[in-house]
């Protein structure tokens, strides 16, 4: 998957290193994902557990000021 997303040899991929190889497997995994609407909604879902801050702006909208 990274030697074809890359356009890198089998060879060229072998000389990344992990860390490398990890960044890109995983670019190449998202850019799968945004392909479809179902991938989209996953990665949507990905981003929002991510978050540790509470969006406060979006707070005071739906409830009103504290």
């Amino acid at each position: 998957m990274v030697a074809e997303y890359t356009g890198r040899t089998l060879e060229a991929v072998d000389d990344l290193t992990i860390f490398e190889f990890q960044a890109l497997l995983r670019d190449r995994v998202i850019y799968n994902l945004q392909k479809t609407e179902q991938g989209q909604k996953y990665l949507e879902k990905c981003w929002l557990y991510e978050q540790t801050e509470p969006d406060t702006n979006a707070l005071i909208k739906r409830f009103g000021k504290k």
